[in-house]
């Protein structure tokens, strides 16, 4: 019964040195999607630790699953894992790490009921303040336009995607500002950012007081907006997509000496204006690598007992 136990250790392991680490990095805001890769990956490895432990310790407490789990095992591989150890402890361990992995599913359908629930409402919204024309289908245009006096433009997600601006928006963006906008909602919806709001947040709400996924989820929202000004930046140019953000937020007074629930907006608009050096492509390739093996640790402890007593690995 040492391999659950050792999982467990890991998993927290991962789970406190992966977000110190990351956040005494200075190249996650060079690098968003790398960024992004290494966050999914450490919590992949946390999630995929409580996995394991729980299915090895439900085979250790009951014949049944260890049926299962060991079928086409040879009974040496069976006897490395010294199962018949377990006792209550092993019991007690696979109904918490169950009923943890069935609350974490119940959150993520909560979040993305929720998520559905305000796109729906939202269209119906849109479709009061821009009624359909005679002949024209619901989702066929990706740009509505709304009167309003404040400029203001949004994401609406889902089968049929639309970009929504204000006519204030209108005049305020110039030249190729519309274009960047667009770019930067459309660099969200291709990486299907959506879906990392919607599991970081599920897991976040979930278990508040496990730290990692409280961090989790404040670095997705952040990095995901740096990896979408970089999309667009691409497309139209630095300048182009800071000035976009400074027209459509400057009258919400996030550019003020105070703190605002828009904080985030200037140090965007200064990273774009000062953009910082890449990594070099070795670099990102390796960091990419390194992060993709940090799921592979969890697997490895697992089978070590295994492949042990199957003779490999000495």
């Amino acid at each position: 019964m040492m391999v659950p136990a050792a999982l467990l250790l890991l998993g927290a392991l991962t789970a406190v040195v992966a977000p110190r680490l990351l956040a005494r990095s200075d190249w996650p805001d060079r690098e968003p999607v790398v960024a992004l890769w290494v966050w999914q990956c450490a919590v992949a490895a946390v999630l995929l630790c409580c996995a394991l432990s729980m299915t090895l310790s439900a085979a250790a407490a009951w014949q049944a699953v260890r049926g299962h789990v060991f079928a086409p095992a040879p009974r040496a591989v069976v006897e490395a894992y010294a199962l018949g150890a377990g006792g209550t402890w092993a019991a007690t361990t696979a109904v918490a790490l169950a009923l943890g992995g069935v609350w974490s599913a119940a959150m993520l359908v909560r979040e993305v009921a929720r998520a559905r629930a305000r796109r729906r409402l939202r269209r119906a919204e849109l479709l009061v303040r821009a009624p359909l024309l005679p002949g024209e289908e619901s989702g066929t245009s990706r740009l509505v336009v709304l009167e309003g006096e404040r400029p203001d433009a949004w994401w609406l997600s889902g089968p049929a995607p639309q970009l929504v601006v204000t006519t204030a928006a209108l005049r305020r963006l110039k030249g190729r500002q519309l274009d960047a906008l667009l770019a930067h909602e459309e660099g969200h919806a291709q990486a299907r950012h959506d879906w990392l709001l919607h599991c970081s947040s599920a897991l976040a709400g979930g278990f508040p007081q496990v730290p990692v996924f409280a961090a989790f989820r404040d670095e997705m929202h952040r990095l995901v907006e740096l990896a979408a000004d970089d999309m667009a930046s691409r497309r139209f140019g630095r300048l182009t997509t800071a000035l976009a953000l400074v027209e459509l937020n400057e009258d919400r007074g996030v550019f003020g000496p105070g703190p605002t629930p828009h904080a985030h907006v200037p140090q965007r608009v200064h990273r774009l204006l000062t953009p910082p050096d890449r990594l070099p492509a070795t670099r990102r390739l390796g960091l990419t690598a390194t992060a993709a093996l940090v799921p592979m640790v969890p697997l490895l402890v697992a089978f070590v007992p295994g492949l042990r007593a199957l003779g490999w690995g000495g």
